[in-house]
């Protein structure tokens, strides 16, 4: 799908046709969509097939007529799902009269730049444009960590009732997202440094101050995503010892069980012979007497046991 956009004097509007500096957005464009937009504006295919490769790493490259930005961008997947946090490459490619956004998906990073939801924004104003762009991506990786962290405490709290293997996988894929996120936030900090350093992205005095703000924005975002990682390999390794513990718990205490139940099964058998001489075997109480052997032996045995704190 292709959509133009364009900042006029009356405020911003989607277009038809492409205009001198108005913003093409490409979600998951067709074959002839990107055959299109390569010819009009004499960029290569390659630049915008590369947002369509989900393993496409993030990196910055000067051509002949356009500056290509790869940065990696936050997704959930599914409302539903616990583990569904992954990122995905955008292709920002910049010329002298153009900009244009490539993404997989359609994702809320661009929906709040097409909806008109930022501030500020003018489709002319393309260097602040992209600079606006990284710093929302930035805000997103940290709203979607705050909900990491908050769906880690709801489910360590459902690991203090059930201690099922369920809320760990859940952890699990909790901490797989966190890797996502500081690997593309660690790739997306090289793509920034060196944004810096480029003579080809013309930098306004007005806009180094936002390029700052982006920066620090992106380094919180890595510490975030480094402290949560750490939190939650932690809570992981302490809830499987807890579990380990539980069980060894419950295997003791069977153990113990086991025992203290074989000393009436082990005189039952005894008694149960049919040899001569047994003991009591022509006394009329005698299944009495043997039943309260039995449980003699046993509250020994079982005492015994508690006193040395092995039941």
């Amino acid at each position: 799908m292709k959509q133009i956009y364009k900042t006029f004097e009356t405020g911003f509007e989607k277009i038809d046709t492409f205009e001198d500096g108005a913003w093409i957005n490409l979600i998951n464009p067709t074959p002839q969509e990107i055959n299109e937009v390569s010819a009009q504006f004499d960029i290569e295919i390659n630049h915008i097939l590369s947002a369509l490769d989900e393993e496409e790493r993030a990196r910055i490259e000067v051509d002949d007529n356009c500056t290509v930005i790869i940065v990696d961008v936050p997704i959930k997947e599914a409302e539903s799902g616990v583990g569904d946090y992954v990122t995905i490459p955008m292709t920002i490619i910049l010329g002298d009269k153009f900009i244009i956004t490539a993404c997989l998906k359609n994702i809320k990073l661009l929906e709040d730049f097409s909806s008109g939801k930022v501030r500020g924004f003018f489709t002319y104003k393309k260097t602040r444009f992209i600079l606006q762009l990284l710093y929302k991506n930035a805000s997103y990786f940290l709203q979607y960590l705050r909900q990491i962290d908050r769906m880690s405490h709801k489910i360590e709290q459902e690991l203090h009732k059930s201690m099922k293997n369920k809320e760990l996988i859940q952890l699990l894929d909790l901490e797989k997202s966190l890797v996502y996120f500081t690997t593309s936030l660690r790739a997306n900090e090289i793509v920034l440094e060196k944004m810096m350093r480029m003579e080809t992205i013309k930098q306004y005095p007005e806009d180094k101050e936002l390029l700052e703000d982006v920066i620090i924005e992106n380094k919180q975002a890595i510490e975030m995503a480094n402290i949560y990682s750490n939190i939650l390999s932690g809570t992981m390794d302490a809830f499987a010892s807890v579990i380990s513990n539980n069980l060894n718990i419950v295997m003791k205490t069977l153990t113990s069980i086991t025992i203290v139940m074989s000393i009436p099964t082990m005189i039952a058998s005894f008694f149960g012979m049919n040899v001569p001489g047994i003991p009591l075997s022509g006394s009329p109480h005698a299944f009495l007497g043997i039943v309260i052997m039995s449980f003699i032996l046993s509250a020994i045995l079982a005492g015994y046991m508690i006193k040395k704190k092995l039941f």
